[in-house]
C-alpha cells in the first residue's frame, strides 16, 4: 500500500485547507484511512480517521472544524480543515491500517498556520 499526502501550504488563522491522501497498491485490505499530525516537538496525535464503512473518529481539538472523507473510486481520503488555529500548525501524515493493525504511511505534509 502507497499513501501519497498533499494540500498542505502556508494560511493565515481562521484560513482553511484541504488535504488529500491518494492510496495505491492492495488497497482492499485496508480497514481505515486517517489523518495524524505532529507539531515540532510534540508527539504524533489522531487528526480524524474513516473507515470503510464510513464511520469517522475525531481528535477532540479539531471536532466541529475538520470534516474526513473518502472518494472509493478514486481511492483517496480528504481532510477538509476550517478554522485553522495556529495551534494546528504541523507536519500531517496520512495512515492507512489493515484489519490486522498493519499501518501504513504517507511522507506527510506541512501545514503552517500564521499570521
Amino acid at each position: 500500500v502507497q499513501l501519497q499526502a498533499s494540500g498542505g501550504g502556508l494560511v493565515q488563522p481562521g484560513g482553511s485547507l484541504r488535504l488529500s491522501c491518494a492510496m495505491s497498491g492492495i488497497i482492499f485490505k485496508i480497514n481505515t484511512v486517517g489523518w495524524y499530525r505532529q507539531p515540532p516537538g510534540k508527539q504524533r496525535e489522531l487528526v480524524a480517521a474513516i473507515s470503510n464503512g464510513g464511520s469517522t473518529t475525531y481528535g477532540d481539538s479539531v471536532k466541529g472544524r475538520f470534516t474526513i472523507s473518502r472518494d472509493n473510486a478514486k481511492n483517496t481520503v480528504f481532510l477538509q480543515m476550517s478554522g485553522l488555529k495556529l495551534e494546528d500548525a504541523a507536519v500531517y501524515y496520512c495512515n492507512a491500517r489493515t484489519a490486522m493493525y498493519t499501518n501504513y504511511w504517507g511522507q506527510g505534509t506541512q501545514v503552517t498556520v500564521s499570521s
